[in-house]
């Protein structure tokens, strides 16, 4: 997508003329906030802070949004208030735990840096995003079970998404998660009995340019008894009496 700067500049711009005094903050997350950007496979990810969000304000920046997903092939930026986006840090832990962790305010303040987010509910969005991505996987392989190809394909597509639940596991087992992925998954399986080479397997045939159709099912399996693994250890080390807000008797 040509130059990243001239792009988000482009973006501020076009933003803050539709918006006007109604726009707060714009914040950039993700891979080009961390400094890892890659052009072919990376997108640029921006959070942007309106005053208000009733339908004639949206009406406004709607044009933008519409430009940035079409002509530059750009997730749609978020869209909250700032009251908004402290309200959900018991529902968006991980998201924002990330943003904390690596953001650039691109206009206006950082509204991100001073929220607090209540770490007993990170450990359930951990859990339940760890779930979720193993019934969907479970799933796939149901509709796919004789289709190597695209059983591969779904491995490849989840490995990010689980390396980032991986991570964000390890927080919640109070450690800093290190940032090179076979660490990863070392460390998780020291702490959970989770299969490290079930998740390296898994991240060879993500790069693999021609993999192993018969290697795939074995893949496949390996790498979802590694889930339920890191699940069942989540659940039994941090229990179910932590999932109550804090400061609140569960009912």
């Amino acid at each position: 997508m040509g130059d990243v700067h001239e792009a988000l500049k482009n973006l501020v711009e076009r933003l803050h003329e539709a918006a006007r005094d109604n726009l707060e903050s714009i914040i950039l997350y993700g891979s080009a906030a961390r400094g890892d950007f890659r052009d072919a496979h990376s997108d640029l990810n921006a959070l942007c802070i309106l005053r208000s969000l009733r339908a004639a304000e949206l009406s406004r920046v709607s044009p933008v949004v519409r430009w940035w997903t079409t002509a530059q092939h750009q997730p749609a930026p978020l869209f909250f208030s700032v009251d908004e986006l402290r309200q959900s840090a018991d529902v968006f832990a991980i998201e924002l735990l990330d943003m904390q962790q690596s953001h650039r305010v691109l206009y206006g303040q950082d509204v991100i840096a001073g929220i607090t987010v209540p770490m007993n509910l990170h450990r359930v969005q951990v859990e339940h995003e760890l779930r979720t991505l193993l019934l969907k996987l479970r799933q796939h392989f149901l509709r796919e079970a004789g289709n190597q190809q695209e059983l591969g394909a779904v491995l490849a597509k989840s490995f990010s998404s689980t390396l980032t639940l991986l991570r964000h596991s390890l927080i919640a087992f109070l450690e800093q998660p290190p940032s090179a992925p076979g660490e990863v998954f070392a460390r998780v399986a020291e702490l959970t009995g989770a299969s490290a080479p079930a998740f390296q397997a898994v991240q060879r045939l993500r790069e693999a340019k021609s993999p192993d159709r018969d290697a795939v099912l074995p893949v496949y399996d390996g790498y979802l008894a590694a889930i339920e693994k890191v699940i069942a250890a989540l659940d039994h080390h941090l229990p179910k009496r932590q999932w109550q807000r804090s400061g609140k008797n569960s009912s």
